[in-house]
């Protein structure tokens, strides 16, 4: 397979690459690629290769290896930020300061290629905006890569780049590396900086091959800044440190669907259920165990007014920036709809649902606390689904959140309102070879169980051969 971005950046230590043959590289895979998968929506290769070419590139860990950035969450200032809009590629809206971690990004010393797609502000589990198109799933052309980060992980996954900056604010890092057969770490709430934002959903890093390119991406990326709404606190030793240590006999719950009646797929349940087996082979305990009500319609309903109202102030306060009345028809269907419905939500009632959410967390967050390690689960509640199939109806466009959405993030979702770390592995595949990522959740701030578990995993049923299966059929130069 590829080189992960580990092994770039140390050929780059060691003068046994230059960060511009690693670039030229990788822009000739996108070239390649890129117009049967569409995972790059806004190339920057001419400011990229200046910027290799350079000799000026920060002395971080992956000096010299190309990247690219979801066109959302983290910004570099000057950078395309379209976020999946018609109105804000039209007007070609660019981002006018860095963010947390576009300048850690930047300090890393990566390489920015481009930008990859992404749904309209993020809001559905597949990457198919109305402004760029659909990115298609490497693994079968017709499917989805799931989203929001699905430009980013069909991009590793064909082997584009080896590394791409995800966001997840509902399983968006998790659900394309489960359907794109990639690693996915969302972090603790607070362990990246998200700067001055205020929602308590989001959290921005990666989409990798490797686990250790994750855990050396964390590396780069973690730390609090003054004034953050949410911080962790820092790690007692490096996570590169924690690759490969041994995580000692764990206690694991199996969970394998949800309280809630959307359907989960049984084959995402036969998967897990193999994984576990796995576990206890590795001297594990696992039992089937799960906090209670972990995803139900009550939870749905309260989170997703709070979500959608701050949707509203969002977009509101992006319009005020660019100095435009909103209206319908600058949105997609789906978004206007998700939009409508909280538009003159009260203030009390937006309250009300996030005092709901914060009771939720307390006494889900209790379960780890009790007797339990890890939560294993499927990533998401069905393996890859059809473009087609994803695709909001035009007289109820909202219906689809309910009917099919809901099943794709159920297992992802809770945890983004918990707050928890939680990992997606590709461990899980169909008959026809797709891959079906398997979850797993830490209590607060034990990214390095994590982390100690996901290389065991790794090392005890490796995925590489599958991943460079894939790059092999798509053509490209091994």
């Amino acid at each position: 397979m590829l080189l992960d971005a580990t092994a770039q950046a140390e050929l780059v230590r060691k003068g046994e690459a230059t960060p511009t043959e690693l670039v030229e590289s990788a822009i000739a895979r996108i070239e390649m690629l890129n117009p049967s998968i569409n995972a790059v929506v806004n190339p920057l290769f001419e400011e990229a290769r200046a910027q290799a070419a350079s000799g000026q590139l920060p002395d971080g860990p992956f000096r010299g290896v190309p990247t690219l950035m979801k066109d959302m969450s983290a910004a570099v200032a000057g950078m395309p930020s379209y976020q999946g809009n018609r109105i804000l590629k039209e007007i070609d809206h660019r981002a006018k300061a860095d963010t947390p971690v576009g300048k850690r990004i930047r300090d890393a010393g990566f390489v920015v290629l481009g930008k990859t797609n992404t749904p309209e502000f993020g809001l559905q589990p597949t990457t198919q905006p109305f402004s760029f198109g659909p990115t298609r799933n490497p693994y079968d052309l017709d499917r989805s890569p799931s989203g929001s980060s699905g430009g980013a992980a069909a991009a590793v996954a064909s082997g584009m780049v080896a590394i791409a900056h995800a966001s997840d604010g509902g399983g968006s890092i998790r659900n394309p590396a489960s359907w794109c057969g990639l690693v996915g770490l969302k972090a603790t709430r607070g362990r990246v900086s998200r700067g001055p934002l205020i929602g308590r959903l989001g959290q921005e890093l990666f989409v990798s091959k490797t686990v250790r390119d994750t855990a050396l991406a964390l590396d780069a990326l973690h730390g609090s800044e003054a004034g953050d709404l949410f911080s962790a606190a820092p790690p007692h030793r490096t996570y590169m440190e924690e690759v490969g240590a041994p995580p000692g006999r764990l206690r694991i719950g199996l969970m394998t669907g949800v309280d809630m009646e959307v359907g989960v797929d049984p084959r995402c349940a036969d998967a897990v259920t193999g994984v576990a087996k796995l576990l206890e082979s590795l001297g594990h305990i696992v039992e089937e165990a799960y906090p209670e009500r972990f995803f139900d319609d009550e939870f749905l309903l309260n989170a997703e007014t709070d979500y959608s109202c701050m949707l509203n102030a969002t977009v509101d306060a992006l319009w005020r920036l660019i100095d435009r009345d909103i209206v319908e028809t600058d949105f997609e269907p789906y978004t206007w709809a998700r939009m409508s419905r909280h538009t003159n939500t009260p203030g009390i009632v937006h309250v009300r649902a996030q005092t709901w959410l914060q009771r939720y967390a307390s006494r889900l967050s209790k379960w780890w606390r009790s007797r339990y390690d890890l939560l294993l689960s499927p990533t998401t509640g069905e393996p890859p689904a059809l473009l087609e199939d994803l695709v909001p109806p035009d007289d109820d466009p909202w219906s689809i959140d309910r009917d099919r959405f809901a099943r794709i993030r159920c297992f992802a979702r809770p945890l983004n309102v918990t707050g928890h770390p939680a990992i997606s592995l590709p461990l899980g595949w169909t008959d026809e070879g797709l891959p079906m990522g398997m979850q797993l959740v830490a209590d607060f701030e034990r990214e390095d169980i994590l982390i100690q578990v996901a290389s065991q995993l790794e090392e005890a049923e490796p995925w590489g051969p599958r991943q460079s299966a894939l790059i092999s059929t798509l053509g490209v130069n091994q």
